[in-house]
């Protein structure tokens, strides 16, 4: 006899990457399955949100499943610095403003946390001799960390109301606080490492209340 556990308690509303099918003339919505079983074993549900050019159906989306916390996940550059998928960013914005509102917790990776340093007006610049590598970071605590890598674009300040979290050797910012508001990023991917970390499964957890 199968045993079935319940399902974590916390839904977490999980933005999705756009793949241009120029063959096939089509713009797909995708997530890495490995954010999936990161966040299960966090103690939390994803719920994938569709990208939409009607921000009408997002919000009415975002009422409906009533998330409780909010993963802003990596891959396309944003519009304003060439990226393919302008839907993706109108999408976010309205993630971000309503995880403000609402108060509700927000993690936002890689590009997600791109995303919200430009929603909240920081200028983003291209960055070498970090995609693809492992390098060190300091926290702001004073003490080191070593993460993954997958970007090219980054920021050396942060804007009003945030704190640098972690800075790597060059003096790029790699994760970020706000000062007041449940809103936290990283640019090294968490669901990338196997197995996981045990310092960002505890990480995530607290930022979202996870059960385990």
């Amino acid at each position: 006899m199968t045993t079935v556990r319940p399902v974590a308690a916390r839904l977490i509303a999980v933005s999705q990457r756009v793949d241009v099918i120029a063959g096939r003339n089509e713009r797909r919505d995708s997530l890495d399955q490995r954010w999936t079983g990161f966040l299960d074993a966090c103690g939390l549900l994803p719920v994938a949100m569709p990208n939409t050019a009607s921000p009408a159906l997002a919000a009415a989306w975002l009422e409906e499943v009533a998330p409780a916390g909010i993963l802003l996940t990596g891959g396309n550059d944003l519009a304003a610095y060439g990226g393919d998928a302008p839907e993706r960013d109108a999408v976010e914005a309205l993630l971000i403003e309503h995880a403000v509102t609402r108060r509700i917790p927000l993690m936002a990776v890689c590009r997600g946390l791109q995303m919200l340093m430009h929603h909240f007006g920081a200028g983003l610049e291209r960055v070498t001799g970090h995609a693809g590598t492992d390098h060190p970071v300091v926290l702001d605590d004073g003490a080191t960390d070593t993460v993954n890598s997958y970007h090219n674009w980054s920021f050396t300040s942060v804007p009003p109301g945030f704190t640098a979290w972690a800075t790597a050797p060059d003096g790029v910012v790699e994760a970020v606080r706000h000062d007041t508001l449940p809103l936290f990023g990283m640019l090294w991917h968490p669901e990338r490492n196997a197995p996981y970390r045990a310092v960002d499964l505890d990480l995530v957890r607290r930022h979202f209340g996870g059960d385990r």
